[in-house]
């Protein structure tokens, strides 16, 4: 039987693989939304489930605000994903997603940045309070 950490680390490691793939194929340098749409494609292509650009309410003592907070992706709806294309991630960059991970209460969320020269350069994030307990 499959545990959902190995789940979500098998379903990270396809992730992954698809935004190695849109790096092998379009390298370094472009915009944002370039490779956000590539990698919408192939995500796709591997028949990996996603949703972007969904807005994610946001709560003052009870209130919904009218500011919305906008996640790139959100994969096998579980995973949190930000993406950047810029020369170094910044700390902003790490408190956006994390950010995001504790309004959607997910556990698990992956900051990938396309703009290094070298490979794509990417972070994966665990909030433990949001892993759901699997035990009785």
């Amino acid at each position: 039987m499959t545990s959902n950490s190995e789940y979500l680390g098998n379903q990270g490691y396809a992730l992954m693989g698809a935004a190695f793939e849109v790096y092998k194929e379009l390298g370094y340098g472009l915009s944002e939304e370039i490779y956000q749409e590539s990698l919408e494609l192939e995500l796709g292509f591997q028949s990996i489930p996603f949703i972007p650009k969904e807005e994610l309410a946001v709560y003052y003592k009870g209130h919904r605000l009218k500011k919305t907070y906008i996640p790139d992706l959100l994969v096998h709806r579980e995973i949190v994903t930000e993406l950047k294309a810029v020369k170094a991630l910044l700390p902003e960059h790490e408190q956006q997603l994390l950010n995001y991970m504790h309004i959607t209460k997910k556990a698990v969320g992956y900051l990938i940045n396309f703009g290094t020269k070298q490979s794509v350069e990417w972070k994966r994030y665990i909030l433990k309070e949001y892993i759901p307990d699997t035990h009785p």
